[in-house]
């Protein structure tokens, strides 16, 4: 059984699949409380379904992207076996974690997006750093960037663990306090490999904050 807080079809506004139709299975509970959050009501609301109802109603969109997200999926044993499944059904699968969990566990075939937690969130304590060692092709490492102090320090890790090339790297600017264009604008003073990632559902449905 999983606690689901809502499953939903929409437009892919993150990660380097962004503008794509897109299926959302948003898990219940989060062991993270990051300030710039912009799901909270995820850490508690949800009803429990069975494996199998989330995959009727993934099928009911007809839609072969299918992300997993939450909240912090991997806090829920029966999501291994979901994602299993989903590549069975032949889904492109993506998986959001928050990176404090281990992700050695997540079946081959599933992309795994892995937040690595800057300063700014107030939870850079809990980044789980052996997750780095562990990525493998196609998976991608998002940094939420909140101001000039978290760009320098994602940058400097970046360089310190050898990361460029590795995976997509994605830098995000918390929507509505650090300037994307300003970002930007770092991005190609410093040569930086990264790739910068707008929250392309908020300007698609400015205010809405579910189901989108």
């Amino acid at each position: 059984m999983l606690r689901v807080n809502e499953i939903f079809h929409s437009i892919q506004g993150e990660s380097t699949r962004a503008g794509e139709p897109c299926v959302f299975v948003r898990l219940t509970g989060c062991n993270l409380r990051c300030v710039w959050c912009d799901t909270a009501y995820a850490f508690h609301e949800g009803r429990e379904m069975s494996v199998e109802e989330v995959l009727d109603r993934v099928a009911d969109y007809r839609c072969r992207v299918v992300e997993v997200t939450g909240g912090e999926p991997l806090l829920q044993p029966d999501v291994l076996p979901l994602l299993r499944a989903l590549v069975g059904r032949d889904h492109e699968v993506l998986l959001e974690t928050g990176g404090s969990l281990p992700i050695d566990e997540v079946p081959p075939g599933v992309r795994r997006i892995v937040d690595v937690k800057c300063p700014g969130s107030r939870e850079s304590s809990r980044n789980r750093w052996e997750n780095l060692e562990r990525l493998r092709q196609g998976d991608e490492l998002k940094f939420v960037l909140a101001d000039r102090a978290d760009y320098d320090w994602a940058t400097a890790l970046i360089g310190s663990r050898g990361l460029a090339g590795r995976c997509a790297l994605l830098f995000s600017p918390v929507h509505g306090v650090l300037d994307p264009g300003e970002l930007a604008r770092w991005m190609l003073e410093d040569r930086s490999p990264a790739r910068l990632q707008l929250q392309l559902h908020k300007l698609l449905w400015p205010g809405v904050t579910r189901g989108v």
